[in-house]
C-alpha cells in the first residue's frame, strides 16, 4: 500500500457562530446558536463527506456529542479547490459554550480520513470577553 500523501488528502473547515435570539429564553435555560460552515478541499484528490462527529460543551462543562451520516442532509463531494458551506444550529443551557468536531472523509481513491473542525465559541453577545 503506498503512502498516504497529505497534499492529496487535506481539507480546510472553518466555522463561525451567531447567537439568536428571537429563537433563546433565558428564563428556561434555553440559548439557540445558529452556525455557518465553509468546508473546502484544498488537497490534490475529489473527496466526500461521509459523516459527522459533533462535541458540544455548554458553560457547566456538560458534554453532548453527535453522530451522524453526511451535514444537513447532504454528502457532498468536493473536487480539489471546492468548497461547500452550510448553516445549522445548536442549542446549549448556558449563555456561552463551545463546539468542535471531525468530519470524516472519503477520497476518490478510496481512502478515508478526517478533516478537523476547529473548536469555536458559541456565546451570547457581551457574555464572552
Amino acid at each position: 500500500m503506498p503512502a498516504m500523501n497529505s497534499t492529496d488528502y487535506a481539507i480546510d473547515v472553518q466555522a463561525r457562530a451567531r447567537y439568536l435570539d428571537d429563537q433563546s429564553d433565558p428564563m428556561a435555560e434555553r440559548y439557540v446558536f445558529g452556525y455557518t460552515v465553509q468546508i473546502r478541499n484544498v488537497g490534490n484528490l475529489a473527496a466526500k463527506l461521509i459523516s459527522r462527529h459533533w462535541v458540544i460543551t455548554d458553560g457547566d462543562g456538560q458534554v453532548e456529542e453527535v453522530r451522524g451520516d453526511g451535514v444537513v442532509g447532504e454528502q457532498p463531494l468536493l473536487r480539489p479547490g471546492e468548497m461547500f458551506q452550510y448553516d445549522s444550529g445548536a442549542v446549549i443551557p448556558t449563555e456561552v459554550g463551545s463546539m468542535q468536531g471531525r468530519y470524516f472523509m472519503q477520497a476518490e481513491d478510496g481512502t478515508q480520513f478526517e478533516a478537523l473542525i476547529p473548536v469555536f465559541t458559541l456565546g451570547v453577545p457581551g457574555a464572552v470577553n
